[in-house]
């Protein structure tokens, strides 16, 4: 039977069966994933083949995995030259980020918005604490906004402890599986707890889980939303690794330089000291925000050690 992966520890699953039940699944033997080395074989929104054990407990084994229409990966906690697959199937990400208490580094939103780039998956900004801010950060909200909205990023203001723009944010939600992703502190916990009734969560949080396996705290989790759609909440998520992303990729991940990448005199270029590039004149032109250029240099060097 089909079934749809919720919960995950790397050596034991939580499943959903296409009636509604849960189940605990584990691994039966090796399972062959094309061109893709991780930590973890399955992830969070893979769908999957499963079959009851002779056992009297009801667990079920993981016979094959569907083909993904996409995945998003991190570096991997245990093994900087291994990944770990954040989750699959994914209809879109949201980055919760705040100006205030504390602050979201506009280089971690690039990189949010790059991995997203180069999963296909589409991204959406939710800045919260709008509440908190002052002129200060008022004016760095607006920059933020022009730059990201101007690159056809969706970017929200909320404040979740004033419940201002939730429902937006929730409208977004409806009838997609959605990855949340935001560093601590910036009110990612606090929005899944404000869209769901205490019960539910509690009662999604427990459902069909044994508790077996490895602590969880550094894989997804996800959960069916009361109105519709799913969200996979992605705990202990500080830094998403770049490990696919080749130095000549990169610019293809920024939408404004994307288009003027066959501007450039040469057709490797890097956008950094060669002569005649299209993007550095965009940049000396203010067609290219400096801070996002500043953000891609930066990326560029974390790729410059890696062999490609």
């Amino acid at each position: 039977m089909n079934a749809l992966v919720y919960k995950s520890t790397g050596s034991w699953y939580v499943v959903k069966n296409e009636a509604g039940a849960f189940f605990n699944a584990r691994i039966k033997g090796k399972l062959k994933i094309d061109n893709i080395t991780s930590t973890n074989p399955v992830a969070v929104g893979d769908v999957v083949d499963v079959e009851k054990e002779n056992t009297q407990d009801g667990d079920v084994v993981i016979t094959n995995i569907h083909e993904r229409k996409n995945y998003i990966t991190r570096q991997s906690p245990h093994n900087k030259n291994q990944q770990q697959i954040i989750a699959s199937n994914i209809d879109q990400s949201i980055l919760f980020a705040t100006l205030k208490d504390p602050k979201t580094s506009q280089g971690f939103i690039d990189r949010f918005l790059v991995t997203s780039e180069a999963y296909h998956i589409p991204a959406i900004i939710v800045f919260n604490k709008y509440d908190l801010y002052q002129k200060k950060e008022l004016e760095k909200l607006d920059e933020l906004k022009f730059i990201y909205e101007k690159n056809n990023y969706r970017v929200l203001i909320i404040s979740v402890s004033h419940q201002q723009g939730i429902d937006e944010v929730k409208n977004i939600l409806k009838n997609k599986t959605t990855l949340l992703s935001g560093h601590s502190g910036v009110g990612k916990s606090s929005f899944i707890n404000i869209i769901f009734p205490e019960t539910l969560l509690k009662t999604q949080e427990v459902s069909g889980w044994s508790g077996k396996g490895l602590h969880t705290t550094t894989f997804a989790e996800m959960y069916d939303l009361p109105d519709g759609g799913k969200i996979i909440d992605t705990p202990g998520l500080r830094e998403f690794a770049l490990m696919d992303i080749g130095k000549k990729e990169l610019s293809h991940y920024f939408p404004e330089m994307k288009t003027l990448i066959n501007d450039c005199r040469f057709n490797n270029c890097l956008h950094v000291d060669e002569p005649h590039c299209a993007v550095k004149q965009a940049v000396e032109e203010g067609k290219i925000a400096a801070d996002r250029y500043i953000s891609y240099l930066n990326i560029l060097g974390t790729i410059e050690t890696k062999k490609w």
